[in-house]
């Protein structure tokens, strides 16, 4: 629950003034908890910032990590990133961007991986090549989630995924197939 609290003050703080602005004392004062109780949960702010990323993605996601529904868990990675739009651009255009960007590639790459390892049940694709695959796409779908971010989320998020469906159709299916051809 503390976690929880220090979440909603530092988003609620986010919108008030820049991430680098803010000071653990004025997270523990608005959640009324000690600064000990802080340290205890984080090391410092973008711990924090961190944490609260990864709890963001993993709602996000929950059981859409398969062939068939990873344009939802996209479409989902959008959505909660626009709920936080606040959270995310101070984040994004303060010092601590790499976090946002380290957060949305292990939150695709995860996703993403999840596919690949659907798809390639009895394939014999080795682990190494999963990861290639699953690296791959996930760069292209970061890349363009990051632009859209720096462009201030203003592009309707339902059309780029609709876009990246179509472009991306049979594509992973299609890189394993390759793969296992190159055997």
């Amino acid at each position: 629950m503390t976690k929880q609290a220090l979440e909603a003050s530092l988003k609620k703080l986010l919108v008030q003034k820049p991430i680098d602005k803010i000071t653990i004392n004025d997270l523990t004062t608005d959640c009324g908890i000690s600064r000990m109780s802080f340290y205890y949960h984080f090391k410092d702010i973008y711990d924090l910032v961190e944490w609260v990323c990864v709890e963001d993605g993993k709602r996000a996601l929950q059981g859409k990590r398969t062939y068939d529904t990873w344009q939802e868990g996209i479409l989902q990675i959008f959505e909660a990133v626009l709920e936080n739009k606040p959270f995310i651009l101070n984040v994004y255009r303060s010092i601590s961007r790499e976090k946002i960007e380290n957060y949305l590639y292990k939150l695709t790459f995860d996703l993403i991986a999840a596919v690949v390892d659907e798809k390639c049940v009895g394939s014999g694709i080795t682990k190494e090549d999963k990861e290639f695959i699953a690296e791959f796409y996930k760069f292209g779908f970061v890349g363009i989630m990051l632009e859209w971010i720096g462009r201030g989320m203003k592009e309707d998020y339902e059309e780029i995924v609709r876009k990246l469906s179509i472009m991306l159709h049979g594509s992973i299916a299609n890189s394993i197939s390759n793969f296992e051809q190159m055997k």
